[in-house]
Protein backbone atom coordinates (compact mmCIF):
# COMPACT_ATOMS: atom_id res chain seq x y z
CA UNK A 1 0.00 0.00 0.00
CA UNK A 2 2.41 2.22 0.82
CA UNK A 3 4.48 1.80 -2.37
CA UNK A 4 0.75 2.87 -4.32
CA UNK A 5 0.84 6.07 -2.78
CA UNK A 6 4.82 6.83 -3.04
CA UNK A 7 3.57 5.77 -6.79
CA UNK A 8 0.66 7.59 -7.41
CA UNK A 9 2.65 10.94 -5.48
CA UNK A 10 5.21 10.15 -8.29
CA UNK A 11 2.34 10.23 -10.91
CA UNK A 12 0.77 13.35 -9.51
CA UNK A 13 -2.65 11.50 -9.50
CA UNK A 14 -4.67 12.63 -6.31
CA UNK A 15 -8.26 10.51 -6.02
CA UNK A 16 -9.74 13.15 -4.27
CA UNK A 17 -13.04 14.98 -4.60
CA UNK A 18 -11.54 18.31 -4.93
CA UNK A 19 -9.28 17.34 -7.98
CA UNK A 20 -12.35 15.54 -10.17
CA UNK A 21 -15.24 17.42 -8.80
CA UNK A 22 -14.11 21.37 -8.76
CA UNK A 23 -10.76 21.23 -10.64
CA UNK A 24 -11.54 19.23 -13.17
CA UNK A 25 -15.28 20.16 -13.67
CA UNK A 26 -13.79 24.09 -13.51
CA UNK A 27 -11.41 23.41 -16.01
CA UNK A 28 -14.12 22.09 -18.57
CA UNK A 29 -15.88 25.17 -18.52
CA UNK A 30 -13.02 27.75 -19.53
CA UNK A 31 -12.04 24.57 -22.07
CA UNK A 32 -16.85 25.38 -23.17
CA UNK A 33 -15.94 28.90 -23.02
CA UNK A 34 -12.58 28.99 -25.28
CA UNK A 35 -14.25 26.88 -28.03
CA UNK A 36 -18.30 26.15 -27.74
CA UNK A 37 -19.14 29.73 -26.49
CA UNK A 38 -16.64 31.89 -27.63
CA UNK A 39 -17.84 30.13 -31.13
CA UNK A 40 -21.62 30.95 -30.21
CA UNK A 41 -21.00 34.52 -29.48
CA UNK A 42 -18.96 35.00 -32.82
CA UNK A 43 -21.15 32.93 -35.39
CA UNK A 44 -24.03 35.29 -33.66
CA UNK A 45 -22.30 38.77 -34.49
CA UNK A 46 -21.51 37.56 -37.97
CA UNK A 47 -24.84 36.49 -38.66
CA UNK A 48 -26.13 40.34 -37.60
CA UNK A 49 -23.63 42.07 -38.87
CA UNK A 50 -24.00 40.06 -42.21
CA UNK A 51 -19.96 39.07 -42.05
CA UNK A 52 -19.61 35.67 -43.52
CA UNK A 53 -15.82 35.27 -42.07
CA UNK A 54 -17.14 35.93 -38.50
CA UNK A 55 -19.41 32.93 -39.22
CA UNK A 56 -16.74 30.77 -40.42
CA UNK A 57 -14.75 31.45 -37.18
CA UNK A 58 -17.22 30.95 -35.12
CA UNK A 59 -17.98 27.30 -36.36
CA UNK A 60 -14.18 26.03 -36.20
CA UNK A 61 -14.42 27.16 -32.87
CA UNK A 62 -17.44 25.26 -31.80
CA UNK A 63 -15.80 22.38 -33.50
CA UNK A 64 -13.06 22.08 -31.29
CA UNK A 65 -15.91 21.60 -28.41
CA UNK A 66 -14.72 18.06 -27.44
CA UNK A 67 -10.62 18.93 -27.77
CA UNK A 68 -10.45 21.84 -25.98
CA UNK A 69 -13.09 20.64 -22.90
CA UNK A 70 -10.02 17.91 -22.86
CA UNK A 71 -7.33 19.36 -23.10
CA UNK A 72 -8.51 21.80 -20.29
CA UNK A 73 -9.52 19.08 -17.88
CA UNK A 74 -5.68 17.28 -18.58
CA UNK A 75 -4.54 20.73 -17.72
CA UNK A 76 -5.92 21.01 -14.34
CA UNK A 77 -5.11 17.16 -13.87
CA UNK A 78 -1.48 18.19 -14.56
CA UNK A 79 -0.82 16.10 -17.01
CA UNK A 80 2.69 15.97 -19.06
CA UNK A 81 2.45 17.27 -22.29
CA UNK A 82 2.47 13.89 -24.03
CA UNK A 83 -0.86 13.12 -22.28
CA UNK A 84 -2.07 16.71 -22.11
CA UNK A 85 -1.61 16.63 -26.19
CA UNK A 86 -2.92 13.34 -26.87
CA UNK A 87 -6.34 14.11 -24.99
CA UNK A 88 -7.62 16.17 -28.26
CA UNK A 89 -8.20 13.09 -29.69
CA UNK A 90 -10.24 11.50 -26.48
CA UNK A 91 -11.74 14.57 -26.08
CA UNK A 92 -13.10 15.03 -29.66
CA UNK A 93 -14.25 10.92 -30.07
CA UNK A 94 -16.27 11.43 -26.64
CA UNK A 95 -17.91 14.68 -27.17
CA UNK A 96 -19.54 12.82 -30.36
CA UNK A 97 -19.83 9.61 -29.13
CA UNK A 98 -21.72 11.33 -25.84
CA UNK A 99 -24.63 13.66 -28.21
CA UNK A 100 -26.31 16.12 -26.23
CA UNK A 101 -24.23 14.91 -23.00
CA UNK A 102 -21.42 14.95 -25.12
CA UNK A 103 -19.92 17.57 -21.83
CA UNK A 104 -20.56 14.68 -18.74
CA UNK A 105 -19.10 12.14 -20.75
CA UNK A 106 -15.78 14.25 -21.74
CA UNK A 107 -15.57 15.25 -18.08
CA UNK A 108 -15.65 11.31 -17.15
CA UNK A 109 -13.44 9.46 -20.12
CA UNK A 110 -10.83 12.48 -20.30
CA UNK A 111 -10.27 11.84 -16.46
CA UNK A 112 -9.52 8.07 -16.36
CA UNK A 113 -7.56 8.12 -20.19
CA UNK A 114 -5.22 11.81 -18.30
CA UNK A 115 -4.63 9.05 -15.40
CA UNK A 116 -3.99 6.02 -17.65
CA UNK A 117 -1.46 8.19 -19.68
CA UNK A 118 -0.22 9.88 -16.62
CA UNK A 119 0.74 5.96 -14.95
CA UNK A 120 3.08 5.33 -18.08
CA UNK A 121 4.15 8.40 -18.87
CA UNK A 122 8.18 8.29 -18.89
CA UNK A 123 8.34 4.83 -17.54
CA UNK A 124 9.49 3.55 -20.79
CA UNK A 125 12.76 4.19 -23.71
CA UNK A 126 9.97 4.58 -26.33
CA UNK A 127 7.78 7.28 -24.33
CA UNK A 128 6.84 9.57 -27.52
CA UNK A 129 5.26 6.19 -29.11
CA UNK A 130 3.78 4.51 -25.61
CA UNK A 131 2.05 7.51 -23.97
CA UNK A 132 -0.26 8.90 -26.55
CA UNK A 133 -0.64 5.25 -27.40
CA UNK A 134 -2.28 4.10 -23.89
CA UNK A 135 -3.45 7.74 -23.43
CA UNK A 136 -6.42 8.05 -26.76
CA UNK A 137 -6.82 3.92 -26.83
CA UNK A 138 -7.71 3.83 -23.12
CA UNK A 139 -9.32 7.14 -23.93
CA UNK A 140 -11.43 6.33 -27.22
CA UNK A 141 -12.14 2.44 -26.12
CA UNK A 142 -14.44 4.18 -22.90
CA UNK A 143 -15.75 6.33 -25.08
CA UNK A 144 -17.22 3.87 -27.12
CA UNK A 145 -18.05 2.17 -23.79
CA UNK A 146 -19.55 4.63 -21.89
CA UNK A 147 -20.35 7.60 -23.33
CA UNK A 148 -23.20 6.85 -25.27
CA UNK A 149 -24.83 5.53 -22.47
CA UNK A 150 -23.13 8.70 -19.76
CA UNK A 151 -24.98 11.05 -22.57
CA UNK A 152 -28.04 9.75 -22.79
CA UNK A 153 -28.45 9.55 -19.45
CA UNK A 154 -27.36 13.17 -18.87
CA UNK A 155 -29.53 14.50 -21.31
CA UNK A 156 -32.74 12.24 -19.72
CA UNK A 157 -31.74 14.36 -16.27
CA UNK A 158 -31.81 17.53 -18.28
CA UNK A 159 -35.15 17.09 -20.08
CA UNK A 160 -36.95 16.00 -16.55
CA UNK A 161 -35.95 19.15 -15.32
CA UNK A 162 -36.81 20.83 -17.98
CA UNK A 163 -40.19 18.71 -18.14
CA UNK A 164 -40.39 19.22 -15.01
CA UNK A 165 -39.78 23.19 -14.97
CA UNK A 166 -42.64 23.47 -17.89
CA UNK A 167 -45.07 21.51 -15.76
CA UNK A 168 -44.28 23.40 -12.81
CA UNK A 169 -43.10 26.75 -13.34
CA UNK A 170 -43.33 28.18 -10.05
CA UNK A 171 -41.93 25.71 -7.83
CA UNK A 172 -39.05 24.75 -10.63
CA UNK A 173 -38.39 28.39 -10.84
CA UNK A 174 -37.66 28.57 -7.03
CA UNK A 175 -35.80 25.42 -7.04
CA UNK A 176 -33.52 25.62 -10.63
CA UNK A 177 -32.67 28.46 -9.73
CA UNK A 178 -31.70 28.33 -6.53
CA UNK A 179 -29.68 25.54 -7.02
CA UNK A 180 -27.68 26.62 -9.91
CA UNK A 181 -26.93 29.90 -8.37
CA UNK A 182 -26.00 28.65 -5.36
CA UNK A 183 -23.19 26.37 -7.85
CA UNK A 184 -22.27 29.60 -9.51
CA UNK A 185 -20.62 31.24 -6.15
CA UNK A 186 -19.45 27.46 -5.00
CA UNK A 187 -16.02 26.65 -6.33
CA UNK A 188 -17.73 24.34 -8.94
CA UNK A 189 -18.73 25.17 -12.39
CA UNK A 190 -22.62 26.07 -12.79
CA UNK A 191 -21.84 26.75 -16.45
CA UNK A 192 -20.23 23.36 -16.93
CA UNK A 193 -23.44 21.68 -14.67
CA UNK A 194 -25.65 23.29 -17.14
CA UNK A 195 -23.74 22.28 -20.16
CA UNK A 196 -23.77 18.71 -19.07
CA UNK A 197 -27.64 18.19 -18.33
CA UNK A 198 -28.12 20.26 -21.44
CA UNK A 199 -30.08 22.70 -19.90
CA UNK A 200 -31.96 25.09 -22.16
CA UNK A 201 -36.03 26.73 -22.17
CA UNK A 202 -37.21 28.01 -18.97
CA UNK A 203 -35.18 25.49 -16.86
CA UNK A 204 -31.78 27.81 -18.24
CA UNK A 205 -33.62 30.71 -17.98
CA UNK A 206 -34.12 29.94 -14.33
CA UNK A 207 -30.60 28.73 -14.33
CA UNK A 208 -29.54 31.90 -15.57
CA UNK A 209 -31.83 34.02 -13.09
CA UNK A 210 -30.35 32.49 -10.42
CA UNK A 211 -26.50 33.25 -11.74
CA UNK A 212 -27.81 37.17 -11.68
CA UNK A 213 -28.69 37.11 -8.47
CA UNK A 214 -25.94 35.89 -7.43
CA UNK A 215 -23.11 38.44 -9.20
CA UNK A 216 -25.24 41.31 -9.44
CA UNK A 217 -26.44 40.37 -5.44
CA UNK A 218 -23.00 40.38 -4.24
CA UNK A 219 -21.78 43.13 -6.51
CA UNK A 220 -24.29 45.61 -4.89
CA UNK A 221 -24.74 43.97 -1.71
CA UNK A 222 -20.84 44.80 -0.58
CA UNK A 223 -20.59 48.13 -2.96
CA UNK A 224 -20.11 49.80 0.59
CA UNK A 225 -16.97 47.38 1.53
CA UNK A 226 -15.50 47.16 -2.18
CA UNK A 227 -16.79 50.27 -4.28
CA UNK A 228 -16.88 50.26 -7.88
CA UNK A 229 -13.76 47.55 -7.76
CA UNK A 230 -15.85 44.60 -5.61
CA UNK A 231 -19.07 46.32 -8.45
CA UNK A 232 -17.03 44.89 -11.70
CA UNK A 233 -15.08 42.14 -10.35
CA UNK A 234 -18.11 39.88 -8.90
CA UNK A 235 -20.83 42.06 -11.31
CA UNK A 236 -19.01 40.90 -14.60
CA UNK A 237 -16.42 38.63 -13.03
CA UNK A 238 -17.48 35.99 -10.38
CA UNK A 239 -19.41 36.16 -6.90
CA UNK A 240 -17.09 32.98 -5.89
CA UNK A 241 -14.54 36.11 -4.85
CA UNK A 242 -16.83 35.88 -1.67
CA UNK A 243 -16.46 32.02 -0.72
CA UNK A 244 -13.49 33.00 1.99
CA UNK A 245 -16.48 35.47 3.32
CA UNK A 246 -19.25 33.65 3.05
CA UNK A 247 -16.86 30.91 5.13
CA UNK A 248 -16.47 33.08 7.73
CA UNK A 249 -20.14 34.13 7.77
CA UNK A 250 -22.27 31.61 5.62
CA UNK A 251 -25.23 34.39 6.44
CA UNK A 252 -24.37 36.93 4.06
CA UNK A 253 -25.14 34.64 1.40
CA UNK A 254 -28.91 34.90 2.51
CA UNK A 255 -29.89 37.82 0.53
CA UNK A 256 -28.13 36.41 -2.72
CA UNK A 257 -29.57 33.25 -2.34
CA UNK A 258 -33.75 34.68 -1.25
CA UNK A 259 -33.55 37.02 -3.91
CA UNK A 260 -32.74 33.78 -6.17
CA UNK A 261 -35.75 32.36 -5.03
CA UNK A 262 -38.02 35.12 -5.82
CA UNK A 263 -36.70 35.83 -9.12
CA UNK A 264 -36.50 32.21 -10.51
CA UNK A 265 -40.22 32.22 -11.02
CA UNK A 266 -40.75 35.67 -12.15
CA UNK A 267 -38.60 34.18 -14.71
CA UNK A 268 -40.26 31.41 -15.91
CA UNK A 269 -43.79 32.49 -14.74
CA UNK A 270 -44.14 36.36 -15.64
CA UNK A 271 -41.42 36.70 -18.52
CA UNK A 272 -41.11 33.03 -19.54
CA UNK A 273 -37.56 33.76 -20.43
CA UNK A 274 -35.76 31.07 -22.15
CA UNK A 275 -32.21 30.06 -22.76
CA UNK A 276 -32.27 28.45 -26.16
CA UNK A 277 -28.41 29.93 -26.98
CA UNK A 278 -25.53 27.72 -25.83
CA UNK A 279 -26.72 25.75 -22.75
CA UNK A 280 -23.32 26.44 -21.45
CA UNK A 281 -24.72 30.11 -21.16
CA UNK A 282 -27.45 28.79 -18.38
CA UNK A 283 -25.07 28.75 -15.59
CA UNK A 284 -22.77 32.21 -16.35
CA UNK A 285 -24.69 34.57 -15.39
CA UNK A 286 -23.38 38.35 -16.06
CA UNK A 287 -19.98 36.73 -16.25
CA UNK A 288 -18.52 39.31 -19.70
CA UNK A 289 -22.68 39.10 -20.10
CA UNK A 290 -22.69 35.69 -21.82
CA UNK A 291 -25.72 34.52 -20.39
CA UNK A 292 -27.29 37.54 -21.71
CA UNK A 293 -25.65 36.90 -24.94
CA UNK A 294 -26.98 33.59 -25.25
CA UNK A 295 -30.72 34.60 -24.06
CA UNK A 296 -30.42 37.04 -27.13
CA UNK A 297 -28.67 34.36 -29.53
CA UNK A 298 -31.42 32.09 -28.36
CA UNK A 299 -33.85 34.99 -29.71
CA UNK A 300 -32.38 35.65 -32.97
CA UNK A 301 -32.26 31.79 -33.82
CA UNK A 302 -35.98 31.75 -32.91
CA UNK A 303 -36.56 34.62 -35.56
CA UNK A 304 -34.99 33.13 -38.16
CA UNK A 305 -36.37 29.67 -37.62
CA UNK A 306 -40.14 31.76 -37.49
CA UNK A 307 -40.58 30.14 -33.58
CA UNK A 308 -40.88 34.05 -32.89
CA UNK A 309 -42.29 36.65 -35.49
CA UNK A 310 -39.68 39.05 -33.27
CA UNK A 311 -37.57 39.94 -30.28
CA UNK A 312 -40.22 42.47 -28.74
CA UNK A 313 -40.07 45.45 -25.85
CA UNK A 314 -41.23 43.16 -22.95
CA UNK A 315 -38.43 40.68 -24.19
CA UNK A 316 -36.00 43.20 -23.05
CA UNK A 317 -37.57 44.49 -20.17
CA UNK A 318 -37.91 40.68 -18.88
CA UNK A 319 -33.79 40.30 -19.31
CA UNK A 320 -33.23 43.94 -18.01
CA UNK A 321 -35.80 42.88 -14.99
CA UNK A 322 -34.29 39.04 -13.98
CA UNK A 323 -30.42 39.73 -15.22
CA UNK A 324 -30.11 43.31 -13.55
CA UNK A 325 -32.57 45.21 -11.75
CA UNK A 326 -34.35 42.96 -9.64
CA UNK A 327 -31.06 41.09 -8.37
CA UNK A 328 -29.71 44.47 -7.68
CA UNK A 329 -32.68 46.05 -5.76
CA UNK A 330 -33.85 42.48 -4.08
CA UNK A 331 -30.35 41.91 -2.52
CA UNK A 332 -29.66 45.20 -1.22
CA UNK A 333 -33.37 45.03 0.25
CA UNK A 334 -32.42 41.81 2.18
CA UNK A 335 -29.01 43.26 2.72
CA UNK A 336 -30.45 46.05 4.39
CA UNK A 337 -32.54 43.87 6.83
CA UNK A 338 -29.61 41.67 7.60
CA UNK A 339 -27.56 44.42 8.38
CA UNK A 340 -29.88 46.12 10.67
CA UNK A 341 -30.45 42.71 12.36
CA UNK A 342 -26.79 42.05 13.23
CA UNK A 343 -26.39 38.86 10.85
CA UNK A 344 -23.92 41.14 8.41
CA UNK A 345 -21.56 43.08 10.15
CA UNK A 346 -19.40 45.71 8.78
CA UNK A 347 -16.45 44.66 6.24
CA UNK A 348 -17.78 40.80 6.58
CA UNK A 349 -18.00 41.28 2.46
CA UNK A 350 -14.33 43.28 2.10
CA UNK A 351 -12.41 41.53 -0.73
CA UNK A 352 -8.81 42.31 -0.69
CA UNK A 353 -8.66 43.71 -4.15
Amino acid sequence: MDKLKAFLKKKDIELSAKRYGIDALGAMAQGLFASLLIGTIISTIGEQAGLEFLIKIGTYAKAATGPAMAIAIGYALHCPALVLFSLAAVGAATNELGGAGGPLAVLVVTIFAAEFGKIVSKETKIDIIVTPFVTITSGILLAMWWAPAIGTAASAVGRAIMWATELQPFFMGIIVSVIVGIALTLPISSAAICAALSLTGLAGGAALAGCCAQMVGFAVLSFRENKWGGLFAQGIGTSMLQMGNIVKNPRIWLPAILASAIIGPVSTCIFKLQMNGAAVASGMGTCGLVGQIGVYTGWANDVASGIKSGITAFDWTGMLLICFILPAVLTWLFGLFFRKIGWIKENDLKLDL
